[in-house]
């Protein structure tokens, strides 16, 4: 077949392909390959006609062919697509180490190799990759902000910030970047540069969607405080986060100053809000436009940087700022709680609760589940066994929670809310955290900066939750 009719064929054949129309792009293809059948492109094209309709093997088969003939990264790529299809993950990495083997590795090589690794949580060999990628090409932001992750993942937490701060060189504009590299200088203890790139979270889909949920017309005609003095205007501040996140942030309330503060918090936490800041609008439920006055407004994660908090007062009140309702504490203590034992408080959500097997066996102690939600069921995997007393019913909000924690002697749960209010209210409490847990921790987890009444245990690489908890309940000592 002649160049210039080849050239007709191909044409066509992507016209139709484009279009959807495999099987009339198939015949233009087979056409060529009848006059020539060792046309590597037509025949890896017909590879992926074939990939389109399902047939796997009929598409390796071409596209096999076509690397036998002239192989190429292109052709490579296709044969490890169609692994990854068929969720062979080990074929689809020999298939792109042949690539490198044989052909020798470009950018997109190296990337599809680096993030190959990474879903196979090879993380050692996904780095590796992703520096090659970066060698490949030095003004890729993707394959730095990819590296970030990497780093992390592996607690390489400064190289994870070098990479970020190159990504920004790239492109100063990137918000996700931005906010990653908060959370890192966060992790790092390094609110004073953190704090400034946290703001880049407020462009995220998710903080628009919050914002606009609240009061969308008032907030697009109101400002947002930015720290300026506010001393005779009212602020509206509003939730955007997790529960454990409102918790922790919650100290900062008492250092606004400004002539009135109206709080949004989520449902759950208003009776405890209340409780705890009287001099502060606390709103249950969302009013009125027309029901509601201010002159500013921020989210509620926004304050520490208005306020131009240093590292060191991030973690004012560390030992209490948040008290129980007396009426709530006397009811729990009638109903659960009215015994001299040594009561321990706990939830298993993130965990398992066969993991704490071992806790239920200490003497002169009394164990209570104050987990909620659908983890509750777990618990009927050992009441028959164990002495548990179930208190979830009865926890209709924080404030309740607040309640059961004051009548507990300690808390032992995961990463929650729960185990926030525990350390926001001075409550003795261990916090179970996984090998690779959240930036509020800090790298030093030998003591906790946000709570001094926390203990935190963090699981080493491969340990079980099981392991780690017999390591937390060794240090319990039973009063």
């Amino acid at each position: 077949m002649n160049k210039t009719l080849r050239k007709e064929y191909i044409e066509k054949a992507f016209l139709l392909h484009n279009a959807g129309k495999i099987q009339e792009a198939k015949n233009f293809y087979n056409k060529i390959i009848g006059e020539n059948p060792k046309d590597s492109e037509v025949l890896n094209l017909i590879g992926i006609c074939e990939f389109q309709n399902k047939d796997f093997e009929s598409a390796k088969n071409y596209v096999t062919k076509a690397i036998e003939i002239k192989p190429t990264h292109y052709f490579y790529e296709t044969l490890s697509l169609i692994y990854a299809e068929e969720n062979d993950y080990e074929k689809e990495l020999s298939t792109l180490l042949d690539a490198q083997k044989y052909v020798g590795l470009d950018y997109n090589l190296a990337f599809r190799l680096a993030y190959l690794y990474k879903q196979l949580k090879d993380y050692k060999n996904a780095e590796k990759y992703y520096i090659l990628a970066v060698q490949q090409n030095p003004r890729s932001k993707e394959a730095y902000f990819n590296l970030a992750t990497m780093y992390a993942m592996q607690k390489k937490y400064i190289n994870e910030k070098e990479c970020y701060l190159k990504a920004l060189e790239i492109d100063p504009s990137d918000e996700e970047v931005k906010y990653f590299l908060a959370l890192n200088c966060f992790r790092l203890k390094n609110y004073e540069m953190g704090l400034p790139y946290f703001e880049s979270r407020l462009s995220s889909k998710a903080a628009i969607e919050t914002q606009k949920h609240t009061y969308p017309n008032l907030i697009s005609e109101k400002n947002l405080w930015r720290g300026e003095d506010i001393s005779n205007k009212t602020l509206y501040t509003y939730f955007e986060a997790d529960s454990d996140d409102m918790i922790m942030f919650a100290r900062y309330l008492p250092m606004i100053k400004c002539k009135k503060i109206i709080v949004k918090p989520q449902a759950e936490l208003a009776s405890l809000f209340k409780d705890n800041f009287p001099n502060i609008e606390v709103m249950e439920t969302l009013y009125a436009e027309k029901d509601l006055n201010f002159d500013v407004h921020i989210p509620f994660m926004s304050i520490p940087q208005m306020l131009n908090l240093t590292t060191k007062k991030m973690f004012t009140s560390s030992k209490k700022y948040l008290k129980s309702n007396g009426p709530k504490v006397k009811k729990l203590k009638k109903e659960y709680f009215n015994t001299d034992s040594f009561k321990i408080g706990i939830e298993w959500q993130g965990c398992n609760i066969e993991a704490f097997e071992k806790l239920f066996e200490l003497k002169s102690t009394q164990v209570y589940s104050l987990q909620r939600g659908e983890a509750r069921e777990e618990l009927n995997k050992l009441s028959e066994k164990y002495n548990i007393v179930d208190v979830s019913e009865s926890l209709k909000d924080y404030s309740y929670i607040a309640a059961a924690i004051k009548n507990l002697d300690l808390v032992i749960c995961s990463d929650t809310a729960t185990a926030h209010l525990a350390g926001a209210m001075n409550k003795p409490c261990i916090m179970l955290l996984p090998y690779n847990y959240s930036w509020k921790w800090h790298t030093d987890i030998s003591g906790c900066d946000w709570y001094k009444s926390v203990k935190l245990f963090s699981a080493n690489k491969n340990e079980t939750w099981n392991s780690l908890m017999s390591r937390a309940i060794d240090t319990i000592t039973v009063k």
